[in-house]
This record gives structure tokens, sequence and C-alpha cells, in this order.
């Protein structure tokens, strides 16, 4: 496979297709290429990212802009025109102060960022909002993805809405509810016998040998990450422009990790927050948690593991960004916890009775890692923290099925009611 993928060739790239956006700059050398379907450093083979030549941008230009995420738009590779073309308009998700679930917890102050409100019920919206912009100016005529699931069904979405072609790549064993979101919207949808990291490689491939295809988490990645810094800079925004002093989210490649960091270092930069310290935590299920081991060991690698976890969205065991992951929670003094799978169940139930938010297994684990890194001191719970729901639960159905049910089945008798005890 080649380093650097540039089977996407537009004839011409119009002049701010990305916005103001300078360059894709190495994260490991510095080393800087021109913006298009590059994703791997020619000189390092490090991982490429986007880099800027901001404006100034003002609080009152952000609130006066669109209830979704191209109220930023200056500080995305996206054109200035890109809310007139055809997307899902994702984001500017409620923030939810979570007081039920800070008591159960501990905690004295707690928000939930609910994602599970975007278009289709997940945050891999925000992220393939900013692929498609990126394929449609490089004139992409495929728009595809390997995904665990939430990304699948996001980029069928976003590509029926814009008119172009879709393909997505699954795991087989992928939950049936999540098979069905991404089939319902392409009839595009390829089953792969493996794993996601199976999948990747084979996307991969694929990338390297069809000309036109847009693979949002190949290719084009350095612009499908950008779209996670929304997270960071509606929670700023929403929170009455500061940065909250904790923050915990789910780690599976480790991108979202990363771009919130970097939307909050941003935010600095531009003086639109106080730089006030943050601490950053990232959450990953025991049967595929390689950032948490190497955390807890203190090693300076990452190792691969094959995964074995209900969180299938998470299910990621060769992590890209998971070496920035442990930089940045080590640089700002967070940790990173895993839980197991009966964790995991138990996680979304708490979320769900104490807060009436139904999250699927990514936010079961990100809950109960919160928890765990309150129990286990890792965490201040005097400071004000905020928790990322990535996603909903109607997605992940099985993972609790067999553990909620009826209280009791009884003939319709007020003699019978009363016998359960439940009055």
């Amino acid at each position: 496979m080649s380093a650097v993928v540039t089977e996407v060739r537009p004839t011409t790239v119009r002049e701010g297709a990305f916005g103001h956006a300078r360059a894709l700059t190495c994260r490991e050398c510095g080393h800087e290429v021109a913006l298009g379907p590059s994703y791997a450093c020619p000189e390092c083979f490090g991982p490429l990212e986007v880099a800027y030549d901001f404006p100034a941008v003002t609080r009152e230009q952000i609130a006066a802009g669109p209830r979704n995420i191209w109220r930023y738009q200056p500080l995305l590779p996206v054109p200035a025109d890109i809310a007139e073309s055809p997307n899902t308009e994702p984001g500017f998700t409620r923030l939810l102060r979570a007081d039920n679930l800070a008591r159960e917890l501990g905690l004295e102050k707690l928000w939930v960022k609910d994602d599970s409100t975007n278009p289709t019920n997940s945050f891999k919206d925000r992220v393939v909002a900013c692929a498609l912009s990126a394929a449609r100016e490089l004139g992409a005529k495929v728009f595809a993805c390997p995904s665990t699931g939430n990304l699948a069904n996001a980029v069928a979405a976003a590509g029926a809405r814009a008119g172009i072609r879709t393909v997505v790549f699954i795991p087989s064993d992928l939950e049936r509810p999540k098979q069905i979101n991404s089939a319902v919207y392409t009839e595009n949808l390829v089953a792969v016998n493996g794993t996601y990291d199976d999948v990747n490689r084979l996307a991969s491939e694929i990338a390297g040998e069809e000309e036109g295809w847009a693979f949002v988490n190949v290719n084009v990645r350095p612009f499908y990450a950008e779209g996670s810094k929304t997270l960071g800079f509606e929670i700023a925004e929403q929170l009455g422009w500061r940065l909250p002093e904790q923050i915990v989210i789910p780690v599976a490649s480790g991108s979202q990790l990363t771009k919130v960091d970097k939307a909050f270092r941003e935010l600095i930069a531009l003086g639109l927050v106080e730089d006030t310290p943050y601490r950053v935590y990232g959450a990953q299920a025991t049967g595929c948690s390689p950032v948490s081991i190497a955390y807890k060991t203190q090693a300076p690698a990452i190792r691969p593991v094959k995964p074995d976890t209900i969180a299938k969205s998470l299910a990621i065991g060769n992590p890209a960004d998971g070496i920035y992951v442990l930089d940045i929670c080590r640089r700002t003094g967070g940790a990173v916890e895993d839980v197991t799978d009966h964790q995991i169940r138990q996680g979304i139930l708490l979320l769900a009775r104490t807060e009436g938010i139904f999250t699927e297994t990514a936010g079961g684990t990100t809950v109960a890692c919160l928890k765990k890194l309150v129990e286990t001191t890792q965490l201040d719970p005097a400071k004000e923290t905020v928790v990322i729901n990535t996603g909903m639960g109607l997605k992940t159905l099985d993972a609790v099925a067999e553990t909620v049910g009826a209280a009791a089945t009884i003939d319709p008798s007020y003699a019978a009611f009363t016998a359960t005890g439940i009055a």
C-alpha cells in the first residue's frame, strides 16, 4: 500500500475549497504537503492533520451562524458556502446538566454532551459532514468507509443527501440494528468476515487501487477528523465560552479525543476562551483496551489487541491515534481507564435511569469509566466534568436485552398488582 493515496484526482480545486486551511502537516516531523487526498507523510510516514491560517473570529460571529457545526466554518477545512451544499447539518446537540447522575456518583457538577440526537443518532455525522465536503471539492465519485457501525450509517445517509454513490464496509458480526440502519440508506453495504482492523486494511487496499473513491477515514481522513473538533467548540460555547475542568471521552481510534483537545487549544489561541487547565480522560472496554493497557503499564507505544467486547463501536484493536491519546491524557493530568462488559451494561442502565438518556455501548463504556475514575480517585469529584455520549442505545439493543424486561406479568386486577409489591 502506498503511503500517500492520491487516487481522488480533481482537474481543479476551486479557491477557498478548504476554507482557511493552509496545508496538511505531519504530526511527527512537521513536514507540510498540499491540501488533498493524503493521509501519511511522504517523509516519515507519520499521520497528517490540517493546519490553518485562522482569521480573527469573534464569539458574536459564531453565535450568528446556523445551529449546526457550520457555525464554526472559519475553524474547519470547508468552504465559506458550505451551508448551501446538501448535507445532514449535524451538531449543536444539547449539553445536559446531569444532576441526578452526579449525585449517584458523588460529583459536584456534571454535564452530558448528548450526541445521540444527531441526524443518524451518533457523533459520526459531524466527521462525515467534513469528509463529504472534502470529497465533493476533490471530485470524488464514490463516498465510502470501513466502519464499526455508526460511521457506516452516517456515510450512507450523507451520501444519499448529497446525491453521491456510497459504499460502506462493516464487520459481518456487527449489531443487526446498525447493519439495517446503513442498508436503509444504501444498497452497497458490504459485510466482511473479520474484525474492524481487517475491514480497515481492505478499505486501504481499495483506496489505493480504485480511482475516484473517497474513503472518509482513509484517504480523506485529515479532513474527516476535523469534524470532531466541533464537539469541543460546542461544549465550550454551551458552557458560556469556558473550558470544562475535566472531560471523559470514549476511545476507539482515538481521533475524537485528540480533536477535542485540539479544539480547546485552538479556542485558547484565538482568544475565544480563557486559558484554564483541563484534564482529558479516555474510556475503553476491557475487551479492547490497548490504550488503557499502555497507560497503566507506562508503555511508550500501543500494542495491538484482538477485540472481544460488546462495545463494537470501540472495538479497534490497533487504534491509529492511540499514542496521541496517551500523550494528551498524560500531558493534561488525566488518565485512560477501561471497564468490563458487565460494567458497560450497568453504565447504560445508570445513565438511562438517572438522566433519561438511552446510550449505546460506547456511552455505557464512558459512563462506567467515569464511575470507576471517581471510585479510584483518578478524577476529582469537586471539579466540573463533562462526559460525552456518542450514540443512541436503540442501535445496540442486544447489549441490554437480557438484562432488562417486565418487572412482573400479572392478571388485570388490583389484587394482582398489589401482590407485586410495586405499589
